[in-house]
C-alpha cells in the first residue's frame, strides 16, 4: 500500500526548507560578500539587498512558496499514484 501525500504537511516541511535555505545563504552573501543575493532579488518580489524588513519579506515568500509547492504537488502526486497504479498492479 502506497501512502497518499498531504498538502498541509508537504507544504509546511518544503516551507520550512526553504525558509532555513533562504537565512543560510543570506547569512553566507554577507559573511562572504557572495553575490548570490542577485537571485533573491529576481525571484522574490519586493526584496532589496538588504534590511530587515527585506528579510522577513523573503522568509515569508519562501514559507509561501513552500507552501504553494505543497498545495500543487500533493494533489498532482496523489492524481498519478492512482492513475499509474492501476496500471502497474
Amino acid at each position: 500500500m502506497t501512502m497518499r501525500l498531504d498538502w498541509k504537511v508537504l507544504g509546511a516541511a518544503m516551507g520550512c526548507f526553504l525558509a532555513i535555505s533562504y537565512a543560510t545563504c543570506v547569512s553566507y552573501c554577507l559573511l562572504f560578500d557572495a553575490r548570490m543575493y542577485r537571485a533573491w532579488v529576481d525571484l522574490l518580489p519586493g526584496f532589496h539587498w538588504i534590511s530587515w524588513g527585506s528579510f522577513a519579506l523573503g522568509l515569508v515568500e519562501t514559507v509561501a512558496y513552500g507552501i504553494l509547492f505543497g498545495l500543487v504537488f500533493a494533489p498532482l502526486y496523489n492524481f498519478f499514484l492512482v492513475k499509474v497504479g492501476k496500471h502497474a498492479s
